[in-house]
């Protein structure tokens, strides 16, 4: 048998440690796109969502973490025989399905009906006042240049209250 001597022994204690390590780090490697997907879904779960939504989230979470734990505690060979690997489409494979896809999308959008107006019928519109009154009116009334479009509801509603109080002094000057 060999002289096993104090060199020898700590290069094969290096040499096992270094295959220990890079195992281990070679399996975090490996897991980390999983790891990313549970992070993913975490930080989607943060945000706002409705029930449904939230319940959907859930699951994904707890399947992304199962996929995790079983990478992380299993080896390469059990892992791929449970999950299976990612196959990568090719890019003519892509672009065939994505050009389907947007022909699905054209022809499975259901026809959108036409409103039908009947346009023999005269178009009337009422006003508050009618003929000459409503031309003194029109000459009388100076709208505000805020309240040509109102942004927020107080303008809107100090549009009104002008406009009520031009029609007040209008009906006092035009019954004169």
């Amino acid at each position: 048998m060999r002289n096993l001597t104090f060199p020898t022994i700590l290069y094969t204690g290096v040499v096992i440690l270094l295959l220990i390590f890079s195992a281990n780090t070679f399996a975090k490697k490996r897991c980390k796109p999983l790891l990313e997907k549970l992070h993913n879904a975490q930080m989607m779960q943060r945000k706002s969502y409705s029930l449904k939504r939230g319940q959907a989230l859930r699951v994904k979470e707890d399947k992304a973490r199962e996929k995790w734990w079983q990478c992380e505690n299993s080896s390469l060979s059990a892992f791929k025989s449970k999950y299976g690997t990612k196959k990568k489409k090719s890019k003519k494979q892509k672009k065939s399905t994505a050009h389907y896809a947007k022909l699905n999308k054209i022809t499975l959008k259901p026809m959108k009906k036409v409103a039908i107006f009947n346009q023999d019928s005269a178009i009337v519109i009422k006003s508050k006042y009618q003929g000459n009154k409503r031309l003194a009116w029109l000459q009388f009334y100076q709208q505000p240049l805020k309240c040509q479009r109102p942004k927020n509801i107080n303008v809107f509603a100090f549009c009104s209250e002008d406009k009520l109080q031009q029609q007040e002094t209008f009906e006092q000057k035009y019954t004169q």
